[in-house]
């Protein structure tokens, strides 16, 4: 019986990392280590919706997130105040849902893992692929600094390195694997390399 749930639990996950990026082909994100951990910083511009990384000028990692709708994503410059890798939603709608790789920047705001639309879709937080929630947790640490506004001058720097990515149409993975722990399991490889 394990081995029925297990292989159950490993072909869902199989299933998900295919049906979440099957518009766009394999996702993939290459987050590079930081020379000085206390540099580094983040960036958001919620018109591109655009998150980057940076360690002075240089940058880590630039990814699509997916801010709040109706400008819902407060804008302002922040720090990273907690980080809880196997958060779950603990309100309704939904209590339990995972919010893998929470970040917060604000009571109740964070970046976490999560379907990433091409137009703004959540209430506030900002969500992101799992494969750049990872790597972004990995990157930042508490009192990391966070700067939220319109624009960035990065968009117009590094924006064309961005890959797009709408999950809009994808289907939830199951409600039994995202219930589970397996559900926290970091993505293959290192998380973050050598530049």
């Amino acid at each position: 019986m394990n081995r029925l749930i297990y292989l159950v639990a490993a072909v869902a996950a199989l299933a998900f990392s295919a049906c979440a990026t099957r518009s766009v082909g394999a996702y993939s994100v290459k987050a590079y280590a930081p020379n000085n951990p206390q540099s580094v910083r983040v960036k958001v511009s919620t018109s591109t919706q655009h998150i980057y990384v940076l360690e002075g000028d240089r940058l880590l990692m630039a990814v699509q997130g997916c801010v709040g709708a109706n400008g819902s994503t407060p804008k302002g410059t922040f720090r990273i105040g907690s980080k809880i890798k196997n958060k779950r939603r603990i309100s309704q709608p939904d209590a339990g849902y995972p919010m893998a790789y929470w970040c917060e920047f604000l009571p109740a705001y964070g970046f976490h893992e999560g379907f990433v639309w091409n137009v703004p879709r959540t209430h506030g937080c900002i969500r992101m692929h799992r494969e750049a929630a990872a790597r972004f947790y990995a990157l930042v640490n508490v009192g990391t600094p966070v700067h939220i506004a319109s624009t960035q001058p990065e968009d117009a720097k590094y924006g064309h390195l961005v890959r797009k990515l709408d999950q809009r149409n994808d289907p939830d993975p199951p409600r039994s694997f995202m219930m589970s722990p397996q559900w926290f399991k970091d993505p293959a490889g290192p998380l973050l390399v050598k530049q």
